[in-house]
């Protein structure tokens, strides 16, 4: 759905080479009796409202230079996705060809700070740990390319595999057995993370992140992805999520930042993980209710867990009993199918 002629053609080759057949409206309520029986909808950057009482549109689809206010108004209008073309021509191919056949597909879980030091990374490195250990296929992926690299957290710099200055090349559609076999593994699961050294490293644009992304989702069970919680990282990676955690710890500035940290956010079920001492339960419940968001968990103060973090030893603190109880009835709480069997 647009007015906008230029959309209207760079979409239109788009479908074409997907080998699809592209329906073109201009308004509301040409677009409302196509809606619902549409295998993906697109929606212009030039359209401020939907047809009453239908699901929300797939893509939002729009041209570099728009800036913020594509994202603005997807979150406005609930699109599951943005499209910035041209750079995004490739990947929104891809999805429109997988739209006519879909596929299941793994869990995207989206987890950033509700504050700076909130303990994010921490938590995105045991519910990847946790959910391995119950069987499941999971993807931990470093979604800030300024948060000094996952692997250190892990202890593996060295672990051989790709990491995200490699896949910087990479358009189109990525095979989901090719990138998992060359993807490095730690704590029995695989993990995409940003190098972590001094360097100076290739950017990865949204349209790659995008792609990296949709073949993670059709090759693991779990994706987590640690978002960081800058504009380009939330840009890029929250909007392939399909929830999103926020921790923070018991703190009342804590809160406050989450509450303003939600209005960035894609339009996708968001929950609050809040980190604090043993019997913080009830602390948990108020700041979830002051945020507005439903509490997915307390996450227990480790002693010693941001130096382990620094030491990369975050895995070893991820086998504690109480750590592993707070990553379980997270899972639990996302999918009880994605348990593999019971937490001895």
């Amino acid at each position: 759905m647009t007015s906008f002629e230029y959309l209207q053609g760079e979409v239109e080759r788009i479908v074409a080479a997907a080998g699809g057949q592209l329906r073109v409206v201009s308004d509301v309520a040409e677009a409302a009796q196509f809606w619902d029986t549409a295998a993906a909808v697109l929606v212009g950057s030039d359209v401020r409202e939907l047809p009453p009482r239908r699901r929300a549109p797939a893509v939002l689809v729009g041209l570099s230079g728009e800036g913020d206010s594509l994202w603005h108004l997807a979150a406005a209008l609930g699109a599951e996705r943005v499209a910035v073309l041209p750079d995004a021509a490739a990947w929104l191919a891809e999805y429109l060809s997988r739209s006519r056949s879909p596929e299941a597909g793994g869990l995207v879980l989206g987890i950033t700070g509700g504050c700076g030091g909130s303990g994010a990374t921490t938590a995105a490195v045991w519910i990847a740990q946790a959910a391995a250990g119950m069987g499941v296929r999971v993807l931990l992926v470093d979604g800030d390319p300024w948060g000094g690299g996952l692997e250190l957290a892990l202890a593996s710099e060295e672990a051989p595999g790709l990491r995200w200055p490699d896949l910087s090349d990479a358009s189109g559609s990525i095979d989901p057995e090719q990138l998992s076999e060359a993807l490095p593994v730690a704590g029995g699961f695989s993990f995409l993370s940003w190098p972590g050294s001094r360097e100076r490293h290739a950017a990865v644009d949204s349209a790659t992140v995008g792609g990296v992304l949709d073949a993670a989702r059709r090759g693991y069970e779990l994706v987590v992805v640690d978002i960081g919680r800058g504009i380009e990282p939330l840009r890029n990676f929250a909007w392939d999520c399909d929830r999103i955690l926020i921790v923070a710890p018991a703190q009342l500035r804590a809160a406050v930042a989450a509450a303003r940290l939600i209005q960035e956010l894609p339009p996708v079920e968001t929950a609050l993980v809040v980190r604090g001492r043993a019997g913080a339960a009830l602390d948990g419940a108020l700041i979830a209710e002051s945020v507005g968001l439903p509490l997915h968990g307390i996450m227990p103060e480790v002693r010693g867990a941001t130096a382990a973090a620094e030491l990369g030893r975050l895995l070893e603190l991820g086998k504690r009993r109480g750590v592993r109880r707070f990553a379980a009835s997270v899972l639990d709480l996302l999918d009880g199918d994605l348990l593999a069997g019971d937490l001895p």
